[in-house]
This record gives structure tokens, C-alpha cells and sequence, in this order.
């Protein structure tokens, strides 16, 4: 399970920097207090930029493709229920296709992992590894527990505006079985989309560490993972809805009315977005738009940098656990960690690709009042992800190769220099 891997000493430096920058502000001339302003004005287009063009959209891409998966697993579901000849392989390439887009939104958001996904719980119940997988046999092999996976609103069976049994699985199954990794299990196997024969089948789990212990229907198989696939769906829409004032109505309406899951920062009337922008102003929970950017490069981007470097790739390669490898069924890790590299660069950068503006970014404000640091985050972020990318493939045959050793310490040295980047942002 995911925990939150911030460096102590970056956190008490930065606190240690607190008191500096209130100093500065306070106690100093009036020219002082111009560049401060003038800088505060700037900071505070970035938080902008940073919402509108990296968090606001990257959530959308993220509930609007759990959405597809979801409609595209239930399709599969009453397939092999009601006519399992139907089924093609080419429907089971299609979910793996959506599920791979999901699944890189998702690791494209890792970088703001400090808001709503922490706060509300939802990082761990959706992106925890390893599976376990004699859990999920025996979860399989209930009947009572599957009959309530595959729950409908009375007179719309087979209906899936109307399917209820995510929310049964969302309360009763363990985050160990939720999320992506047990939906990657069933529709993958050995980096490979599964065959329609072999959901038509039976599943002994060849392959893994338990191969002959467990047989289980490749129905009941597509009846869980279409109810964690509306669990995931669920809770991507929350953390949407909390960002984003100006979220779809049905995804509000989703969480809010039909699950009552909290939406807004300590129970209050701001969404993260709005309370992000507001930084410095009352009823924000930063202190300053210094403190804001503090929580993007720290607890954002250095957060998942040093997760990476540290515990995704470092608990395998160091031999600490070497089953503690994420998205090991579709091969897709190494994707991981780069979708986890590429969520701080848009966070620097100012945006998705698509929608970048450098401009309005925190690389244009660095490098307008210390360039020299900047010039090391952005070389610091080019070489974790040129590290990450060249790892041999997969990462679950090759966890133990020198590369990964060399790509773990660039990822570390790159949470030590964003580290750097906040500290100066609060003292200047």
C-alpha cells in the first residue's frame, strides 16, 4: 500500500524557511514589499495555469476513461452471461486498450496526490499493490459476496446506469482487491490481453504462485472486476468533483447525492481548486501562495519522485519485496513510473502537452529569478525520466538489473532539488 514518502528533511527545512519569508514580508522596506507583491502576483498565475492546465484535465481524462472502462467491462459481463459465443478477443484488446489509458491518467495525477486522493483515502483504496491474489480466489469462489458484486436497481437487471453492486464493492471488498491492480489481473496475463476462450473458462491461475490451488469461471472473474471497475470509476469521479468546481453535474450528482462522500477541504464550502487559488486569502487553508507552491513541489511532485526512486522500484531491486512490483500483469510498470516522472513535468512545466503555457509556470519563474536552479530541476526531471525509459522491459523480469539502481537515484536526486526549488520559493 502506498504511504506518503516525504522526506522529513525537506518538510523541516521548509518550515525553517517559513519564518524567513515572514520576516521578509513584515520587517523590510517598501522596495522589499514590491518584489514580494510583484512575485505573489506572479505565484499566483502559476496556481492558475497549474489547475487549468495539469490538474483540471488530467481528471477529466481520468473520469471520463474509468467511465469508458467501466461501460466496456459491463458490455463484456453480459456477454458471457447472456451469450458467451459473442464475446471476441477484440473485445477483451478493447478493455485492455481503455484500461491502459486510465491507468496512465491516473499516474499522470500522482503528482497532486497531496489533495483529495490523500485527504479522502482514495490513493490506497484504488492503486494498492501487491494483489492478493488468495484473497481474491476465495472472494471469487463466495457466493453471496458475488451475487451482491453483480447488483442491479429492481426492474433495470443488466442495465448499467442502474448497477449498484460498485457501491457493495467499494464498502465490503479490501483495497488489496480494488482498483487497477484486480481489474489488471483479470484482463491481463503475462503482459498480454486475456482471450475470449479464456474468460469462457476456467481460470487455475497458471502462471502465479498459486497455479493449481484455485479454479475459478472466467464470468465470475468479469462480474468482479466490472464492480471494482464502477468502484474505481466512483471514486476518480470524486477526486474530480473535489479539484473542480465546474465538474460534470452527473459526476457530482454520482458522489455527492448517490454515494455522500465528501467532496470539499475539511468539510468546508471550497473545493481544492478554489482553495488552492485562494492561497494567502481567508478561508484558504494555505497561508500564502508560497505555502501553496510548497504543497505542489513537496508534497506533490518530490512526494512521488522519491516514491518511485525509493519504494516502486527500490523495495524489488533492493530485495526487500520483490513481489512489491505495481502493474505487474500488464508489464506496464516501467509506463508507471514514466507516467509518475511526466506528472511532474507538466506540474513544472505548465501543463499537459496539450495545453501547455511555459510562460505561466513555475520553469518561467525560477528562471527568471534563479536560473541556475531551475536549469537543475529541469535537468533533474529530463534524466529520471531518460533513466526510467532506459530500464530493461519488463520491469517485473528485470527489477534486479544495474539500470534500475541508476534510474532510482536519479529519481531521488530529483526530490532533493524540488526540495531546493521550494525552500528558495518561500524565503524569496
Amino acid at each position: 500500500m502506498k504511504r506518503n514518502f516525504i522526506k522529513a528533511t525537506l518538510l523541516a527545512a521548509a518550515m525553517l524557511w517559513t519564518g524567513a519569508m515572514t520576516s521578509c514580508s513584515d520587517d523590510n522596506g517598501n522596495g522589499d514589499d514590491e518584489i514580494i507583491d510583484a512575485r505573489t502576483t506572479e505565484l499566483q498565475a502559476v496556481a492558475r495555469q497549474y489547475l487549468t492546465a495539469t490538474v483540471y484535465p488530467t481528471y477529466a481524462q481520468l473520469a471520463d476513461s474509468t467511465a469508458q472502462l467501466f461501460d466496456k467491462l459491463h458490455e463484456i459481463k453480459l456477454k458471457l452471461q447472456m451469450a458467451p459465443a459473442t464475446l471476441t478477443d477484440a473485445d477483451l484488446q478493447e478493455a485492455c486498450r481503455i484500461f491502459l489509458q486510465a491507468r496512465s491518467n491516473y499516474e499522470t495525477s500522482e503528482a497532486f496526490l497531496y489533495g483529495a486522493a490523500s485527504d479522502f483515502g482514495i490513493d490506497p483504496h484504488i492503486d494498492t499493490w501487491p494483489l492478493d491474489l488468495g484473497s481474491l480466489a476465495l472472494t471469487l469462489g463466495n457466493s453471496r459476496q458475488m451475487a451482491a458484486m453483480d447488483r442491479y436497481e429492481a426492474g433495470h437487471e443488466g442495465e448499467g446506469d442502474y448497477f449498484i453492486g460498485d457501491s457493495y464493492t467499494g464498502t465490503n471488498v479490501p483495497p488489496e482487491l480494488l482498483g487497477f491492480h484486480g481489474i489488471e489481473f483479470v484482463i491481463f496475463r503475462n503482459g498480454a490481453p486475456r482471450t475470449a476462450d479464456d474468460l469462457r473458462g476456467t481460470d487455475r491461475y497458471e502462471g502465479t504462485e498459486l497455479a493449481g490451488r484455485y479454479a475459478v469461471s472466467g464470468t465470475d472473474e468479469m462480474i468482479f472486476a466490472t464492480a471494482v471497475a464502477g468502484d474505481l470509476r466512483n471514486k476518480c469521479w470524486q477526486m474530480e468533483v473535489a479539484w473542480n468546481a465546474d465538474a460534470p453535474a452527473r459526476h457530482r450528482e454520482k458522489v455527492e447525492d448517490e454515494m455522500g462522500w465528501p467532496v470539499t477541504v475539511g468539510g468546508g464550502e471550497l473545493t481544492y481548486g478554489e482553495n488552492f487559488l485562494r492561497a494567502g486569502q481567508p478561508g484558504s487553508s494555505y497561508a500564502s501562495v508560497r505555502k501553496a507552491m510548497e504543497s505542489l513541489l513537496v508534497a506533490g511532485c518530490a512526494n512521488i519522485a522519491e516514491e518511485v526512486g525509493t519504494v516502486k522500484m527500490g523495495k524489488p531491486h533492493s530485495g526487500e519485496d520483490i513481489n512489491y512490483i505495481e502493474s505487474p500483469y500488464s508489464h506496464y510498470s516501467l509506463t508507471d513510473f514514466a507516467d509518475n516522472i511526466a506528472s511532474i513535468e507538466n506540474s513544472y512545466f505548465g501543463g499537459r502537452p496539450e495545453l501547455r503555457d511555459e510562460s505561466r509556470s513555475l520553469h518561467a519563474y525560477l528562471a527568471r529569478h534563479n536560473a541556475e536552479l531551475d536549469q537543475r530541476v529541469v535537468q533533474a526531471i529530463a534524466e529520471a525520466g531518460n533513466r526510467i525509459k532506459a530500464c530493461p522491459k519488463p520491469f517485473v523480469s528485470n527489477y534486479g538489473s544495474p539500470l534500475v539502481q541508476e534510474a532510482m537515484d536519479a529519481c531521488n536526486r530529483l526530490a532533493v532539488v524540488l526540495g531546493e526549488a521550494s525552500n528558495w520559493i518561500l524565503a524569496n
